[in-house]
Parts: C-alpha cells; structure tokens; sequence
C-alpha cells in the first residue's frame, strides 16, 4: 500500500488541477469528467517531471496539479484547433 499512495496522491492531485483549469480556461474545457481524466493522467506525468525538484507529498501534490493542468490546457487547445477545421 505505501507504494500506491503516492500514486493516488498523483492521481487526485492532477484531476484537481485539471478541473481547476478546465474552470480557469473555459474555452479550453473538456467537461468535468475530461478534466478529471486529462488531469489525472497529467498528474502522473507531472510528478514524475517534478520528483527531482521536490521531495515526499508535497512534490506529488504540486507535481500532479500542475501536470494536471497543463497536460489540460494542451489537450483543450489541441481540441479546440481541431475543431475549427
């Protein structure tokens, strides 16, 4: 279990920011359950990028909310591209 929680923090953590973003950038949005499926994949990617710089939960809270969010707003703006064609 000690090797999942730091996973579920990521998990959590980038489905937040995701929806946060997705509430931020209303044009951007994917709608709560994209937001949350976006972000959360996000938050694994950003806590990886982030374990390096910081140590322990608070790196997978900050990691995983930002890689929520920004793995967020590239999807929307890739979607939203995709859509004026």
């Amino acid at each position: 279990m000690e090797s999942l929680l730091p996973m579920i923090i990521q998990l959590v953590s980038g489905a937040v920011g995701g929806n946060a973003a997705g509430a931020a950038l209303k044009n951007l949005s994917l709608g709560s359950t994209g937001n949350s499926v976006v972000g959360a994949i996000g938050g694994l990617l950003g806590s990886m990028a982030a374990s390096g710089q910081l140590e322990g939960m608070i790196g997978n809270i900050v990691g995983g909310g930002a890689g929520g969010a920004i793995l967020l707003a590239i999807v929307g703006f890739i979607k939203k591209s995709m859509a004026k064609k």
